[in-house]
């Protein structure tokens, strides 16, 4: 696969969503050390900061092979990281892939997971010329389901007991968009 040791900036009026770095670890944790944040994501909230750096190595070697592209979601404001986004499983031959994010709390309901997400979907259909992205959410995460709805995305599928976190077992929703059905909401 080809190697991407790059991450483009992409910006927004509010946001930019960028390389990840290691003056971002305490915002990293933050985010995934969060419960309300991890609620419904396939692994457990962090409990210590070397789980954040050991995440910021994971989110580095990705970029570095071609694996998945992860970006901060920050403030234009301040440049402080308040989420990631990422494009996974990237698979450039069938021109597909994976999409993810997490949004620490206190930035619900604002519609930066909105224009984050819209961004790094433009870029993926325009820039790296990928006809789907796909998601994974449990269906429980009515706020997370009705964002991937409003950007276009159809539920295509349930898989039962998919995750097994924290002695809970969690069901997954799978969503799906073609780059011809991508919109942008009003």
């Amino acid at each position: 696969m080809k190697s991407r040791k790059a991450l483009p900036t992409l910006e927004t009026p509010r946001l930019r969503l960028r390389q990840i770095q290691i003056a971002d670890i305490a915002d990293l944790f933050a985010i995934f050390s969060d419960p309300q944040t991890m609620r419904y994501w396939s692994h457990a909230p962090f409990v210590d900061m070397a789980e954040a750096e050991a995440y910021l190595r994971n989110i580095d070697a990705g970029r570095i092979n071609g694996t998945h592209l992860q970006w901060g979601i920050a403030l234009r404001e301040d440049d402080r990281v308040i989420g990631t986004t990422t494009l996974f499983s990237l698979n450039p031959r069938h021109r597909r892939a994976e999409i993810g994010y997490a949004l620490a709390s206190a930035h619900w309901r604002r519609g930066i997971g909105r224009e984050a997400l819209t961004t790094v979907l433009r870029h993926a259909f325009d820039a790296l010329d990928y006809l789907r992205i796909e998601a994974d959410v449990d269906p429980r995460n009515t706020a997370s389901c009705r964002l991937l709805e409003t950007l276009g995305f159809r539920q295509e599928g349930l898989m039962r007991e998919r995750w097994h976190v924290q002695g809970e077992i969690q069901d997954s929703a799978i969503y799906g968009l073609l780059a011809r059905e991508f919109f942008v909401p009003a």
